[in-house]
């Protein structure tokens, strides 16, 4: 899939995260994004199975928005290649990949968090 490096997310979830996560340590709404991402790209990667039976052309929009999400996730965030950035910086290309999404699909994220960073 062109991924580096090549690891498949769902399974993948960090244990060292969730002890880096927290006040003091990052913002405060990397453990809301961090679940929006995980639920998206679920939701996606999901849709893409069921693209392989049906067609694409039988989703809906949102579908078809989260399909494209789960695509841009793999290319952007995922395979990464070498990019170095910190956690803001990360956490900035999540919020633009995230306002691809229309808000009504964002269930994880507190709203306060979606007025402060969507856009």
């Amino acid at each position: 899939m062109g991924i580096y490096p090549p690891i498949d997310v769902l399974p993948s979830l960090s244990r060292l995260m969730n002890a880096g996560i927290g006040e003091g340590k990052t913002r405060a709404d990397h453990r809301a994004v961090a679940d929006q991402l995980y639920a998206l790209y679920a939701e996606g990667r999901d849709l893409r199975r069921l693209v392989a039976i049906i067609g694409e052309s039988a989703l809906s929009a949102d579908d078809r928005r989260v399909l494209d999400f789960a695509d841009k996730f793999e290319r952007t965030f995922v395979g990464q290649g070498f990019v170095d950035r910190d956690i803001d910086e990360t956490l900035t290309v999540v919020w633009e990949m995230l306002s691809q999404i229309p808000t009504c699909l964002l269930k994880r994220i507190p709203q306060d968090f979606i007025d402060k960073y969507y856009g």
